[in-house]
């Protein structure tokens, strides 16, 4: 019993906490969509400070929503820089970074505005890259 009781610690401690903490399931193959670039004002005090190129990927819940996704893209797209052109989508702390939290949830709505909740599973932020307006000053 005193040899078990170390290995039923060990194998507790290792276990994930919760759900969150548990390894995402895999998407299934064909289900992410990419989507173009989409390039972002930063503006602080109605002056523009920086532009944020983003790279995102949406994630269907089926590659038959995928199909439908790749056929909005046009739409969702025209969607996309209508938001971040409509409000900011930098930090109140810093202007010159994005808040992506907000940006997800901003454009994942925007998205199932379009297709539809039962057809999105989410959306992903692939990549940001910020490009000042006036590098070093």
């Amino acid at each position: 019993m005193t040899r078990v009781l170390p290995l039923i610690l060990l194998v507790c401690l290792a276990a994930p906490a919760s759900a969150a903490d548990a390894p995402k399931k895999p998407q299934e193959p064909g289900t992410s969509v990419e989507m173009p670039y989409l390039i972002a004002p930063l503006a602080s005090d109605d002056r523009l400070v920086a532009y944020a190129y983003i790279s995102s990927k949406i994630l269907a819940t089926s590659p038959s929503a995928a199909m439908d996704i790749r056929e909005k893209i046009p739409f969702i797209q025209d969607a996309f820089v209508r938001d971040v052109n409509g409000a900011t989508i930098g930090m109140a702390s810093d202007p010159a970074k994005i808040d992506s939290a907000n940006l997800k949830a901003r454009i994942l709505a925007d998205v199932r505005r379009i297709l539809g909740a039962a057809k999105v599973a989410g959306i992903e932020i692939v990549a940001v890259q910020i490009a000042p307006l006036r590098p070093g000053s």
